[in-house]
């Protein structure tokens, strides 16, 4: 296979996960699949992370995503038990 067509197949996971990301994290359906207001959540989330606030913004969102992670993993394995 080709570098370029490596690097695209790559590029494609990245974004399909990221787009996971969205709908794991219930934005689709909270928005009702407003493209607009998807993106400008993330607009705002760019900004925030380009403030004197990014440190902290930062630390909270990734202690939360870290829990959310680690619920789901609890719950997977407790449906395996069951």
């Amino acid at each position: 296979m080709r570098t370029w067509q490596v690097e695209r197949r790559r590029r494609t996971r990245h974004l399909i996960e990221l787009g996971g990301l969205v709908v794991k994290a219930g934005i689709v359906e909270l928005t009702n699949d407003d493209r607009a207001t998807i993106y400008g959540a993330l607009l705002w989330i760019a900004v925030k992370l380009q403030s004197d606030e990014d440190e902290q913004a930062r630390n909270l969102w990734t202690a939360k995503g870290m829990q959310a992670f680690d619920r789901e993993r609890r719950e997977e394995r407790m449906g395996r038990r069951t």
